[in-house]
């Protein structure tokens, strides 16, 4: 006799079935110890983004041999997940999906019998509470406490580690401080994206230093690329502007003339023959030359006169600085003679 196949069975398989022969990536995911409220907020942040089915895994293999997969990748996937679900998007590649799911990582309250999952330590000094049966609660479970300043107090900093059992009274205590020891979130344990399977540890990279560090390169590669003078689309439009920034001062150095640079030596000519000129005798020098010489002279003056005045001002600042100091020692001595 052939045994009935219920029907949630065969419609569960089906919608595998169709995910895992689409387009996209397809990733597994542990959602044990999630509760169902979390679960739903979870869901229905993501939803725009990726599908979350939930499946058992008897069903999940059944369906990734009727899409015409491996059964080695399934197993790959599965590898980790205690309560798998799995995860679809056609609009988000693997380290993105990895990036989404890490967000939904939170903090809950333990449990008893539970775990520390890593070192966790309560620091010493005042809490909320005030006065009452609750300071003999904290020393129960091992947390010093006392009334200080009419508020219960940690005495010293407590620390539980790694692998320690949370009783129940633990547990409630850690939660009135805020304490939630216990991860829980969407935890990815594998993904497949064109053929090419990945670990969580294959996609937690760091995106930020990564990006950073590809700047760096790619800085460093261009300055190198221009000091050694190897043309390409990326480092001509700076090769072609050095050189000619370079041409135009031996250029100029040369004493040659065209229209770049006939008006830098011009003007460099003009100094130097105004600079020659107010050497000479006054009355060896045409009008036109002498009030040239005067504007410049006395736009020299001007400069020198602005830069004095500044000079000035600074030191009338600390002068006066020094004497409210010189004040402020006198008064002092004349209060200790009246």
């Amino acid at each position: 006799m052939i045994p009935k196949v219920a029907g949630w069975k065969k419609d569960s398989v089906s919608e595998l079935t169709e995910i895992f022969s689409s387009d996209g990536v397809v990733a597994v995911i542990d959602v044990s110890g999630v509760p169902a409220k979390n679960m739903i907020d979870m869901r229905n942040t993501l939803r725009e983004r990726m599908s979350i089915t939930m499946a058992k895994k008897s069903l999940m293999r059944i369906a990734w041999n009727e899409a015409g997969r491996s059964p080695d990748e399934i197993e790959i996937l599965l590898d980790g997940a205690d309560q798998p679900c799995v995860v679809h998007s056609d609009s988000m590649n693997a380290f993105e999906i990895f990036g989404e799911l890490e967000k939904t990582r939170q903090g809950r309250a333990a449990k008893a019998g539970e775990t520390f999952p890593d070192d966790v330590t309560i620091p010493a000094g005042p809490t909320e509470f005030g006065p009452g049966p609750i300071v003999g609660e904290f020393n129960a479970v091992g947390i010093p406490a006392k009334i200080d300043k009419g508020k219960v107090a940690i005495q010293k900093a407590t620390t539980f580690s790694k692998g320690d059992e949370i009783s129940a009274d633990l547990g409630i205590m850690l939660s009135k401080l805020g304490v939630n020891p216990i991860e829980i979130g969407l935890i990815l344990t594998g993904a497949i994206e064109e053929g090419h399977i990945f670990s969580s540890s294959d996609l937690d990279l760091d995106t930020d230093g990564l990006r950073n560090d590809i700047l760096s390169a790619t800085s460093g590669a261009f300055n190198l690329a221009c000091n050694v003078r190897w043309f390409s689309s990326t480092t001509l439009p700076t090769l072609l502007s050095k050189a000619s920034s370079e041409s135009l001062s031996v250029a100029m150095e040369a004493g040659i003339i065209n229209e770049k640079t006939a008006t830098a030596i011009l003007s460099s000519a003009r100094t130097r023959a105004l600079s020659l000129a107010g050497q000479l005798d006054s009355s060896a020098l045409d009008e036109e030359l002498l009030a040239a010489i005067g504007a410049a002279s006395q736009s020299a003056e001007v400069a020198v006169s602005e830069a004095t005045e500044s000079e000035e001002s600074e030191d009338d600042s600390s002068n006066e600085d020094e004497e409210e100091e010189e004040e402020a020692e006198f008064g002092g001595l004349g209060d200790l003679f009246g």
